[in-house]
């Protein structure tokens, strides 16, 4: 089969999580209107999605290694839609939660899977360019998830974008199992030590760092259609439609990853740059008395920063690792995701309750304190070096 084939599918399949996860970004309030309940308590369907997969993460990872691909793949695919097809009919806000969690292991099986199925089958030399199409899927999923998932929720009800992502991986199902081919899984020639790399600092330091600022970034962009419908008095169409500019951005960071690390020169020092880019939008977006206009601005700006720092920092986890980089990459997966767990409820409370100043207190310390050990481990590097 040709590797350009799979990587579509590939594309596919993770386009559809990530239109999955961030659509809520414009669905808390009509949600919460379902449920019964507050904009802040439904976003603990993002939560508690956000804590199965982080826990789940590595060890499908690991699993992924000693399974064939090709099934565990089709599985969380099957699994993905039935989620989502249940969740329309939950009779309670408590099994809407259980569901999502759910959701988010069957994503923990999918996610690590589709990388490593593109490392096995694309040579070594395309193997960059060939995540990049891949991740590329997830993003254009962040950015069509919030825009489909209003005009869905307007024009039907909340239960409709569920019912069109199902759909969707049922349709990526049926083409994934003609046309990706069984494969046999790897084991390295050389067992390395387990969790030897909890006591580098050089990895712990970034690893950490990112599961902030990720997380954080995350976190805040599911608020930020609901900042905008309380700023604005948007419907929940044009807050999908509006949200949708942080994945555009993200998407342009994607893309311009490769020309602004050649004009950086290191991972780190891009990193560095993107975190600094990241924390104006974000203070921008929540502080300042924006028009409609200058908030899609900082959305755009915000998600540019963050397309450039997640693949700089990836590139830095990996090479660091070496041996190790398939646990640390799925641990790095897990910080993220218990970080959005975190931060996202104790913010959205404090949108509900003081506004969006108290809100971006809650972002604010995550990252700035994420963009501190960034330096220090920069420091570290330095006097190794010297």
């Amino acid at each position: 089969m040709p590797s350009r084939i799979l990587l579509h599918i590939l594309a596919l399949a993770v386009f559809f999580v990530g239109a999955t996860e961030f659509m809520l970004s414009a669905m808390l309030a009509p949600l919460a209107q379902a449920f019964d309940i507050t904009p802040a308590h439904a976003s603990w369907l993002v939560s508690s999605y956000a804590l199965s997969y982080a826990i789940a993460a590595p060890i499908f990872g690991f699993l992924s290694d000693r399974m064939d691909r090709r099934r565990l793949l089709l599985v969380s695919l099957v699994l993905f839609a039935v989620d989502g097809l249940a969740l329309t009919i939950a009779p309670s806000f408590g099994a809407a939660i259980a569901l999502r969690m759910f959701g988010g292991v069957a994503s923990a099986a999918l996610i690590p899977t589709a990388f490593a199925l593109v490392s096995d089958i694309v040579p070594a030399r395309r193997q960059s360019a060939a995540m990049g199409v891949v991740m590329i899927g997830m993003t254009f999923g962040i950015v069509a998830g919030p825009v489909f998932a209003g005009i869905l929720t307007d024009a039907f009800d909340w239960r409709a974008p569920f019912h069109a992502t199902a759909t969707g991986c049922l349709v990526a199902f049926i083409i994934a199992q003609r046309v990706i081919p069984s494969q046999p899984s790897r084991r390295p020639a050389k067992k390395p030590k387990r969790l030897a790399w909890i006591v580098r600092g050089s990895i712990t330091r970034p690893l950490f760092a990112k599961g902030l600022w990720n997380g954080t970034a995350v976190a805040g962009f599911l608020l930020a259609g609901e900042v905008l419908r309380l700023r604005h008095g948007l419907s929940v169409g044009a807050v999908g439609v509006s949200v949708s500019a942080f994945g555009l951005g993200l998407a342009i960071g994607n893309l311009g990853i490769g020309p602004v690390s050649r004009l950086c020169r290191k991972d780190d020092v891009t990193l560095v740059v993107a975190l600094a880019l990241l924390i104006l939008a974000v203070s921008t977006f929540m502080l300042a008395p924006l028009p409609l206009t200058g908030g899609l601005v900082c959305l755009v700006i915000w998600g540019f920063a963050l397309g450039l720092a997640a693949p700089a920092s990836t590139s830095m986890l990996a090479t660091r690792s070496d041996a190790d980089k398939g646990q640390v990459l799925a641990v790095s997966e897990s910080l993220n995701n218990l970080a959005i767990l975190v931060v996202l409820p104790i913010a959205a409370t404090q949108l509900e309750v003081a506004g969006t100043a108290s809100a971006m207190i809650v972002l604010g310390i995550s990252l700035a304190a994420s963009l501190a050990l960034t330096m220090v481990d920069r420091r570290f590097l330095r006097l190794q070096g010297s």
